[in-house]
């Protein structure tokens, strides 16, 4: 039996949770991804000359083959300066759709365990979009594009330093030495099932926000990142916290700091 195995037959707890942010910690409902796609098109046809009949297809494409626009572009030999891109792609988001989310704000501080964002965006979307949800500083540190590719504004030649994105495996080793997380013991929350896959495949404990049921690729599968408590209790429930300690708060106990924790706590 492989440490893995052991640590779920024992029932621990998880040291780390990894959360991917857009739909994940906030809905899809709220429109950010389908004014990220129509920004990407006007990215295609403004910035790179593709036709606007043909730029939907070709974004599509790009992710399907690539995992990203950008990583697709300047595979293919576009010069594409990555901040030029995040900037034009997220410089136009209807940000002002996010809003404070108290709910989940309380459910992430009732979590003892280390917190951090996994995100395939740059960091100045991140900051933006967890400031809006009033979250920021529930998180340890946030894990980026930035992060995944330190040596992309070093150079612009396309040939030189490949974009690495999730789902690619190496984002996921980058992430996992970054964080100095144990796979084994790290819950790992994304809206992508593609992503879900690629985490598990490396050894993290995985759930899929936004779809319930059940999937190979995931551990848990729910609808909402509030949906928490009822999905996976054991994050609370479990034998030991950080410190060691054994926690004794039964799921009332977890409801009830939910529904009473203050806002800005």
């Amino acid at each position: 039996m492989d440490s893995c195995s052991k640590s779920l037959r024992d029932s621990s707890p998880f040291d780390c949770l990894l959360f991917d942010l857009d739909e994940t910690l906030y809905p899809a409902s709220l429109g950010i991804g389908q004014a990220t796609k129509r920004n990407i098109d006007d990215f295609l046809v403004e910035r790179c000359g593709f036709p606007a009949t043909q730029a939907p297809t070709l974004r599509v494409e790009l992710f399907k083959t690539y995992g990203s626009s950008l990583a697709g572009l300047r595979l293919l030999g576009y010069e594409i300066d990555a901040d030029d891109y995040h900037s034009f792609v997220h410089g136009r988001l209807p940000y002002d759709s996010i809003k404070p989310d108290p709910q989940l704000r309380n459910l992430l501080r009732s979590i003892n365990q280390r917190k951090i964002i996994f995100t395939n965006s740059d960091r100045n979307h991140a900051t933006k979009a967890l400031d809006r949800l009033g979250i920021r500083d529930c998180f340890e540190k946030i894990i980026c594009f930035e992060t995944l590719n330190p040596n992309l504004s070093k150079s612009t030649r396309p040939d030189e330093f490949p974009v690495v994105l999730k789902p690619s495996l190496d984002a996921f080793r980058i992430a996992i030495d970054v964080a100095e997380i144990d796979p084994c013991r790290t819950l790992f929350l994304d809206d992508s099932i593609r992503n879900v896959a690629a985490g598990k495949a490396l050894g993290l404990r995985t759930a899929l926000v936004g779809k319930s049921g059940k999937f190979k690729e995931a551990d848990y599968a729910f609808e909402t990142v509030n949906s928490l408590t009822q999905a996976i209790p054991e994050i609370w429930l479990g034998e030991r916290d950080n410190d060691n300690q054994r926690l004794s708060r039964t799921r009332s106990q977890i409801d009830l700091a939910l529904a009473t924790a203050p806002v800005g706590a």
